[in-house]
């Protein structure tokens, strides 16, 4: 880095430390944002700041919420019978851009005593289907047994997307189309 330049060599490393986001890629965006358009610059720092104050998980699913419950979890209109369980909000995102699922979500970002309570109170509303929506691994087919054991009691079918999403590989990495015939093939478990 250059000496005397620390505020500039500041915003390299936060450009730096996204997901992604390599030395000459921060380098690049940080010199656009401070000499080539500083007004982008603003707009991008404001929508930060505003979103860091605004978003929150769904007290519901887990999905992201600029409110208590998100918008899914409130739409009539959605299939409540079947629940999509997910690693990440963002998977939500990938299947919601798609418009590949019209049921409800929920975020299993962690297996702790909470969540599984939370799982459980959105199941005796009235879930029928519990598709798994995880990323195919050995760990998560034995997270998926957990949760099924976790869960006998209730009169529910376990299915998970089909193996067209290829081993290791994340929801928002996965194709549309391989999405979309996982979704639409999924197995009982």
């Amino acid at each position: 880095m250059m000496r005397g330049l620390e505020k500039f060599n500041n915003l390299v490393e936060a450009f730096e430390s996204l997901p992604t986001v390599g030395k000459k890629s921060a380098l690049r965006f940080a010199y656009h944002v401070v000499l080539n358009d500083t007004f982008s610059a603003m707009k991008l720092s404001n929508a930060i700041e505003s979103a860091i104050k605004s978003i929150r998980k769904c007290e519901r699913c887990g999905a992201l919420s600029e409110h208590e419950i998100c918008e899914i979890c409130l739409d009539d209109m959605r299939d409540s019978h079947k629940l999509c369980i997910v690693e990440s909000a963002k998977d939500i995102f990938v299947l919601e851009d798609h418009r590949l699922y019209d049921g409800r979500y929920f975020v299993l970002e962690n297996l702790e005593q909470e969540s599984l309570e939370r799982l459980e109170s959105v199941i005796q509303e009235e879930v029928k289907e519990i598709i798994f929506a995880l990323t195919p691994s050995l760990s998560n087919d034995a997270l998926i047994l957990f949760i099924e054991d976790k869960l006998k009691a209730y009169p529910l079918t376990f299915t998970k997307i089909a193996q067209g999403v290829p081993t290791g590989v994340h929801l928002e990495n996965v194709d549309m189309l391989s999405l979309s015939k996982a979704l639409e093939s999924r197995t009982k478990v």
